[in-house]
């Protein structure tokens, strides 16, 4: 609900909340006649359809086209309080969410879904192949975006510990049309790379109702040029004959020599959507998606490398190998299906069933085995296959009003199955460009892991002001068929594997004083491994997997004490959180011989992570038409034990890796009249270690994370509804910094959508 007051009573509202969230005494309003408030209804969330007792942030369809530059779905949460996306490049297909208590590498932490579709991709919890399918969102059909933070929910798998992002979209009410047109331009410097580096999107979409059938349509294009997102590198001295190398350590400080950039990706993406929804009476709907997504990139390399007669080379056989690897094309295509029946009684019952399918119909990555000399790769390489994989989800969920409305109870129920299927092989061949004649298997992963859960929760009124929710989850989990072939003369069936696990959950809210709530909140979860934790091995591109069938799942203890108010245009919340997690399911990188990266899943026996987090957000502060959001975030995140860690270094007492201590935004837009918005934006984050030890020391450098302070800039124009416009700039403060990869620099942006 939006209440509406007098221009006096906003100003005076505003200023007592600034004071308040900046810490002066607050101030007496003067007294001001009595206005009637006026109430906008608007379609409740998941989180209000439930009433899930998590806290939560959301930002609306109108607020992200006022202050965020949007290229790719994953933007639209870039400002939001703890949350963060690895966002590499445009049309990043590893585009992976950082939680205000996990971090990047911490894809099956959290949950995404796109209204009841989950568009996490739970086949994998790491960098690569865990990143959501943002694509099957197109920014035009965002309605409003909400986190819910932590895994208070019965109803959510322990893979909400980290919280649940949910991207609500909208259907048509009456025929319409858009066209958008997106175009940024990123200025890059880094070694002896200077460029500029261009993407241009165009998106189009089509509803309308036709008396009882919705449909809506998008579809969506995008052609990008990333900058380097690697580095090719060289241990020792520079290959003989030659000249070029720039002297570099790496994040522990150990010689990492630079000879060239890779990854320099050309990506062209197409992603078509179709949504249908069927009114089957006034209170019982039928809906359908299908989304189709294809992506065809190309990641070249550039050489430092000069020989003795100045030409570019790619050097030696071993240095060669290195800039091969980097030197790939990918070729991929995705269909998803979804069909739910859902009802809207707002009476004593209600009812809904979803279930959705993602298949990877063609993924391949193939690469050339190494170089011949001069600037040239071998005909023979390898790719990597992942055809067949795909994922099944089933939800049934039930609503119990037994007062109706509003009523002291309100229970709810459900049922939910899922199934991640993997085949993964690298293939050897004699042409890599064609992927043919392949002449063995180099390595191959397969296996299974599906579970299955009952859940229960009630929302009960103990009183007007207080409020306990409670519940539980059960859920019986497991693997099989799970194969691991990481050599051609090694190769090993694991064992199936079974586990089950009950998740407790509580919650009590009270409103010790109008527009004043404090919450506590208690959890219990366990995440399972996924299916690429346990059997994935791989051994294309800068990085290769190793499998780990042993795993075991991770137990997750989670605990938040909320304190929030609505005073002002806006609310002020300061959470308390905490989190201990035995048996964490922790990657590790390190250095291959071949030039890249090899990464391993092992589990470490306790970890603890624990912070405060502070959001608040007002409108018209000050004066009409200036709005002030912001987040302040803290985490200790520490190794409590590890007797199995195998390094040099004890790890107790360590920070977890890959979580920052601080994290930081603030938004601040001005709307002088109906047609313009101007917005400053800032992001800031520390940096953090990503190794048990905590050995890695060295800033600024190709495998670092660094801390970074983001400066951004927007201003939207809206002629009518029926044309606008916007410019903005990413990174204005051109700030060069590393998250294991080097992140984009100054960026300019550019829209134009035309609504028919």
């Amino acid at each position: 609900m939006i209440s509406c007051f007098s221009a006096r009573a906003r100003l005076r509202a505003s200023c007592a909340a600034l004071a308040l969230m900046i810490g002066f005494p607050a101030f007496a309003a003067d007294d001001v006649p009595d206005m009637p408030e006026v109430v906008i209804k608007e379609k409740p969330t998941v989180m209000e359809r439930y009433k899930l007792p998590n806290t939560s942030e959301s930002i609306t369809r109108e607020k992200l086209a006022d202050t965020v530059n949007i290229i790719d779905t994953e933007d639209a949460v870039k400002y939001m309080p703890s949350l963060s996306v690895r966002k590499r490049n445009n049309g990043d297909t590893q585009a992976i969410l950082m939680t205000r208590t996990w971090g990047y590498n911490s894809s099956a932490r959290s949950l995404v879904y796109a209204d009841d579709v989950l568009i996490s991709a739970l086949i994998a919890n790491d960098n690569t192949r865990g990143g959501p399918n943002w694509g099957l969102v197109a920014p035009e059909e965002i309605e409003r975006v909400d986190m819910m933070y932590g895994p208070f929910s019965a109803q959510h798998s322990g893979n909400a510990m980290g919280g649940v992002l949910q991207i609500t979209t909208r259907m048509p009410e009456q025929q319409e049309a858009t066209l958008k047109q997106t175009e940024s331009l990123q200025y890059f410097s880094l070694y002896n790379t200077k460029d500029t580096y261009r993407t241009d999107q165009t998106s189009a979409t089509y509803g309308n109702k036709f008396n009882k059938l919705s449909l809506f349509l998008s579809a969506n294009t995008e052609n990008s040029f990333a900058q380097p997102v690697s580095m090719v590198t060289n241990a020792g001295s520079a290959p003989a004959g030659t000249t070029g190398q720039i002297a570099a350590v790496n994040k522990i400080g150990s010689p990492t020599n630079i000879i060239g950039a890779g990854g320099l990706l050309h990506t062209e993406m197409q992603t078509f959507k179709a949504k249908a929804a069927y009114d089957l009476t006034s209170e019982l709907k039928l809906s359908y998606l299908f989304g189709f997504w294809q992506n065809h990139g190309r990641s070249r390399v550039e050489s430092y490398l000069k020989d003795a007669s100045g030409n570019a080379t790619y050097g030696t056989t071993t240095t060669g190998t290195s800039f091969a690897n980097a030197n790939y094309i990918l070729e991929q295509m995705r269909s998803t299906h979804a069909v739910s029946l859902k009802s809207d009684t707002k009476g004593m019952w209600d009812v809904e069933a979803t279930a959705t399918h993602v298949q990877y119909d063609h993924d391949v990555q193939k690469q050339p085995r190494s170089t011949t000399g001069g600037l040239n790769f071998t005909t023979d390489g390898k790719y990597a296959q992942m055809d067949g994989t795909n994922w099944s989800t089933l939800d049934g969920k039930a609503i119990f009003r037994p007062e109706g409305v509003g009523g002291a109870h309100e229970a709810s129920a459900g049922v939910h199955f899922d199934r991640y299927i993997l085949v993964n092989t690298t293939y050897n061949t004699a042409n890599w460009r064609t992927e043919s004649p392949a002449t063995g298997r180099s390595t191959d992963s397969r296996g299974v892991t599906q579970t299955t859960a009952l859940w229960a929760q009630d929302v009960w009124k103990l009183t007007d002001t207080l409020k306990f929710t409670g519940g539980g989850r059960y859920e019986v989990w497991e693997a099989f068929k799970g194969f691991v072939m990481s050599t051609a003369t090694s190769s090993a069936l694991a064992k199936p594997s079974e586990q089950t696990a009950f998740s407790p959950k509580g919650s009590l809210s009270w409103e010790f004083m109008p527009q004043w709530t404090v919450t506590g909140s208690a959890a219990r979860s366990t995440r399972f491994p996924t299916v690429s934790e346990l059997y994935l091995t791989t051994g294309t591109g800068t990085n290769t997997a190793i499998a780990n069938p042993n795993l075991r799942p991770e137990r997750v203890n989670s605990y938040e004490l909320a304190f929030e108010t609505t005073l002002g245009e806006g609310k002020t919340r300061l959470s308390f959180f905490q989190e201990n997690v035995t048996n964490a399911l922790i990657s590790q990188t390190t250095t291959a011989s071949t030039g890249g990266t090899a990464s391993f899943v092992s589990n470490v026996d306790e970890i603890r992570n624990r912070g405060i987090e502070a959001a608040a957000s007002q409108s018209n502060v000050l004066f009409d038409g200036f709005d002030l959001s912001g987040s302040l975030t803290y985490v200790d995140a520490e190794i409590i034990r590890d007797a199995a860690w195998a390094g040099t270094a004890q790890v107790a007492g360590k920070p977890v890796p890959n979580i920052p201590m601080w994290r930081s935004t603030m938004v601040a837009s001005y709307r002088p009249n109906d047609e313009w918005t101007l917005t400053g934006a800032a992001r800031y984050q520390a940096r953090m270690s990503s190794n048990m030890d905590a050995t890695d020391h060295v800033n600024g450098v190709y495998g670092a994370f660094d801390s970074f302070m983001v400066l951004d800039l927007r201003a939207r124009y809206k002629h009518s509804e029926n044309l606008e416009a916007a410019l903005g700039v990413d990174n204005v403060n051109n700030c060069k910094y590393w998250e294991f990869h080097p992140f984009p620099q100054r960026t300019f942006i550019a829209e134009l959508k035309v609504k028919l």
